[in-house]
């Protein structure tokens, strides 16, 4: 079984006769332990276009030192990855099968083999408080790497890594990079080590240049952030980490609404197979989502009720009605991203990523053309909001006010606090919208619940009960709507 453990460190250029400073001195530490040798050696497994390698991922099976195993390391942030291990087992032409699954968003069905051996003389030294708590390692490494696709000569380096402990902080990585930069150790231009043997094959393609201020620029920058978190929330729904499902539909919606919002700035023609593509993706990952929802929605409600009004084991019922149907769920949507559709979905969302489509109007200044692109989306909105008085037009109403709220989104860094101020606003009308949505959804499921109950010999009273609560929240929504719609008023971006 796989453990997973997040590190924060930074890399180093060691250069000849740079020697490693003294750091017991540093505000905090209390003690130096060290320094420990070790001897590592890492084979890293990627596709034959180190397409996990360009994406910032690294695979490896290592041996040697205290963590020997398969290690899969994914971005989290800045200078903080997400390390994956599992236990060494044998020497395999193949990674694992679960870690393999993990970079499936890049790999995309490629195979996975051996592409670089790395070698690895380690001094370490360990950092500690006056309690002897870790607060970071510094390990001084003597590196030689050889690719494993070519004929490329031994490359050999040396390199300081500084890593925090769990009682350390990111002041202390700041005081610690002063003292190196003070005896000649810069920062390394490479987060691994993998990456600096092979820089020359994975330097990432720079984006086309901009302003940052034209309509096309605004646009593609937002498309790049969701496709980016889309692929982020990937290996994240395949271990079924909370909230993970909700962060990658949400990505795939923002993406979608954005295409068809500002069609006349990205060719809506030529991405309308792909926002059909986005669709799908966001239908696969909603069975699962709207479970997550019901079941949680039922819940809370269940809490809040006064004890003797819980009639019989209802937690026991939600659990059995819901169990199955999310796991079969996670591995519909699991299956759905091993698919070729699913690879297909990514290769045209990187191709839009690098060369979208633009129209002649993506080159005018973002405050000249996206102002009349939110007031349509506005527009569409109160097109279904007048006089929305029934379940289907209500949730006509919360789709436009979701494609708006996206809509006002992308236009932020062009507007700035006023179009944040306008999103909050629509956002709001959104939710209310939701609310009454989700009680749409839950009263049909409740009715089946408390049937089922009475099936079963048990009671099915409190079913009963959260339904009628449900009736009544709804009339709330649809009593309190006009009045939220009408104060919504016109985005004023111009």
């Amino acid at each position: 079984m796989s453990r997973s453990v997040h590190e924060t460190e930074r890399k180093y250029e060691a250069p000849g006769g740079a020697a490693l400073p003294d750091l017991a001195d540093l505000p905090g530490v209390a003690a130096v332990a060290g320094p420990e040798e070790q001897r590592l050696e890492a084979v890293y497994y990627d596709t034959e276009d180190l397409r996990l390698a360009r994406a910032g991922l690294t695979l490896r099976r290592r041996t040697g030192g205290d963590d020997a195993g398969w290690h899969l390391k994914l971005p989290v942030g800045a200078d903080t990855r997400e390390e994956v291990r599992l236990p060494p087992g044998r020497a395999a032409k193949t990674p694992p099968r679960q870690l393999g699954s993990l970079v499936q968003v890049h790999a995309r069905g490629r195979g996975l083999a051996p592409v670089a051996r790395i070698q690895t003389t380690r001094q370490r030294w360990q950092l500690a408080d006056d309690k002897g708590r870790l607060l970071a390692e510094v390990v001084e490494d003597l590196v030689s790497g050889q690719s494993l696709t070519d004929d490329s000569a031994v490359d050999s380096w040396r390199e300081i890594e500084v890593e925090l402990g769990e009682r350390g902080d990111v002041a202390l990585l700041d005081r610690v990079e002063e003292r190196l930069a003070s005896a000649g150790i810069a920062r390394s231009a490479s987060s691994a080590k993998l990456s600096r043997l092979l820089a020359d094959r994975v330097a990432p393609a720079a984006p086309p240049p901009g302003d940052g201020k034209s309509a096309g620029d605004v646009v593609l920058a937002y498309l790049r952030a969701q496709a980016d978190a889309l692929k982020h929330q990937d290996p994240r729904v395949r271990r079924g980490e909370d909230d993970a499902v909700h962060q990658m539909r949400v990505a795939t919606r923002r993406m979608r609404s954005a295409l068809q919002a500002f069609g006349t700035i990205v060719d809506r023609d030529a991405t309308r197979e792909l926002t059909d593509e986005l669709k799908w993706l966001a239908g696969v990952l909603g069975e699962a989502r709207d479970l997550e929802v019901l079941r949680a929605r039922f819940e809370g409600r269940v809490a809040g009720l006064d004890p003797v009004l819980v009639l019989g084991p209802v937690q026991a019922q939600l659990t059995r009605h819901f169990a199955p149907l999310e796991a079969a769920a996670h591995g519909a949507a699991v299956a759905a991203l091993d698919s070729d559709r699913y690879f297909a979905l990514l290769d045209a969302v990187d191709a839009l990523a690098a060369e979208p489509p633009f129209t002649p109007a993506a080159a005018r200044k973002a405050t000249k053309e996206l102002p009349a692109l939110v007031d349509r989306a506005y527009r569409r909105l109160a097109k279904r909001a007048e006089g929305a008085d029934d379940d289907i037009a209500l949730h006509e109403a919360r789709k436009a006010a979701k494609r708006l709220r996206y809509a006002v989104e992308v236009s932020e860094p062009a507007f700035g606090k006023r179009a944040k101020k306008y999103r909050k606003r629509v956002k709001a009308v959104q939710e209310l919208l939701g609310e009454h949505q989700d009680g749409v959804v839950a009263r049909p499921v409740l009715r089946e619940l408390g049937a089922k109950a009475q099936l079963d010999g048990e009671n099915g009273f409190t079913f009963g009960l959260l339904h009628g609560l449900e009736t009544a929240a709804a009339r709330r929504v649809e009593e309190r709507f006009p009045a939220v719609w009408r104060g919504l008023g016109r985005p004023k971006l111009r």
